[in-house]
């Protein structure tokens, strides 16, 4: 049983979105240098967004990680078409207030949340059922009635996030294996305990020109992405990085230049890690789903997911039928409003010492995306800790 998928939509990219660019390791090329107001790194220390960050008074965001949070806000503006500055006066410039409750906009949001946490706790036993975007679809006000003309279009393509198993597919075992094998063989990708690949990024639209890009990865599930700019030193450094225990955000032209990741922010990190490195995918959850086939840019592919313990996490896998090879990862971690979606597309493999590497890489959020090209791909070779650890501090 197959579905189709239509090509990603545009994404709206907010020039004022300096906080909500931070939920996720996507990299931020329109905030304003004016947002730069000396905001501190985060490092929580185990305090809840409630504690953490200033008049955050809502029920089911005040108990978040200060992570967890930012991404819960991306949702947010995401599901209603808004930008930071919408709810939070002068988000973007040097005269931002974050804390102010005069813009009446933050009041009703706030009551927004607690109905929606109230909806699905009376309705549907605690478990989260409707979000922000079941009625609004990136509108601040939500449409009450159908457009006859669509009544008899095409069908509504938006899939549930949970992916059902559906019977007459291989299991997700036998699809791993033939990823293994596509990509070079069990022997040779057992043997790969390091890699690092190079190459060039560009922001959506070719926002803010190329930079340099760098991903290391490193057994079992170690991984750090560098991006930065050799002829502009001034614009500093982003970094995401996980060394199997922390993981960080670095992001020097945002609200908060530096921050720890938390909560489920840093089980997706992890996530992120293992995936990475193909030795170590088939171990990012305990159990697997294959469900139906979609299409993917033309392609046939098998649709496999796993879910963390606690049902929070999501990971899907899509493979292409015919090469076997992994074109595209879609993680999901939980919040009160919606789950925070990020998806990571792989293309253009190419032989490295035995084994396909992508050389087209790109990373989709909900405040934009970007795409880099790899030129050059080395294994087994050292990698320095610290492209792993916590970033220089963002200037």
């Amino acid at each position: 049983m197959k579905s189709s998928s239509k090509p990603f939509l545009k994404p709206k990219i907010f020039a004022g979105a300096a906080l909500v660019a931070l939920l996720s390791a996507g990299l931020v090329w329109t905030n304003r240098a004016a947002a730069q107001t000396a905001a501190p790194k985060i490092s929580p220390n185990g305090k809840t967004a409630g504690e953490y960050f200033k008049n955050v008074t809502t029920a089911s965001l005040k108990g978040l990680t200060p992570s967890d949070f930012i991404g819960a806000m991306g949702v947010m503006t995401a599901a209603v078409g808004y930008d930071c500055s919408n709810c939070h006066p002068g988000a973007g410039t040097d005269t931002q207030d974050w804390v102010t409750d005069r813009n009446p906009k933050k009041v009703i949001a706030r009551k927004m949340v607690d109905m929606v946490a109230a909806i699905n706790k009376n309705f549907f036993g605690g478990t989260q059922q409707v979000t922000c975007w079941t009625c609004h679809h990136g509108l601040d006000l939500p449409t009450t009635s159908i457009a006859l003309d669509k009544l008899y279009g095409e069908p509504n393509e938006e899939k549930r996030d949970i992916v059902l198993a559906q019977d007459g597919e291989p299991p997700a075992s036998r699809i791993f294996d033939e990823y293994i094998q596509a990509i070079g063989g069990a022997q040779k990708v057992n043997a790969m305990k390091t890699y690092i690949a190079t190459g060039t990024s560009r922001g959506y639209g070719g926002v803010g020109g190329t930079a340099a890009f760098e991903v290391y990865g490193e057994v079992p599930n170690s991984r750090g992405v560098w991006i930065h700019f050799p002829e502009h030193p001034d614009r500093g450094i982003s970094a995401w990085t996980y060394n199997g225990k922390t993981g960080w955000i670095s992001q020097p032209r945002a609200y908060i230049p530096i921050y720890e990741l938390t909560g489920n922010d840093l089980i997706g990190a992890k996530l992120d890690g293992e995936i990475g490195m193909p030795s170590e995918l088939r171990n990012a959850f305990n159990t697997w789903r294959v469900g139906p086939e979609e299409t993917i840019n033309d392609k046939d592919v098998y649709v496999v997911q796993g879910t963390a313990p606690g049902g929070g996490v999501l990971g899907t896998l899509y493979f292409d039928k015919q090469s076997h090879l992994l074109v595209r990862f879609v993680r999901r971690t939980p919040s009160p409003v919606g789950r925070i979606t990020i998806q990571q597309d792989y293309d253009d493999y190419k032989e490295v010492n035995g084994i396909k590497f992508p050389f087209k890489y790109s990373f989709l959020w909900l405040d934009g995306r970007f795409t880099a090209e790899i030129s050059d791909v080395k294994v087994n070779v050292p990698i320095d800790a610290a492209k792993f650890g916590e970033p220089p501090a963002a200037k």
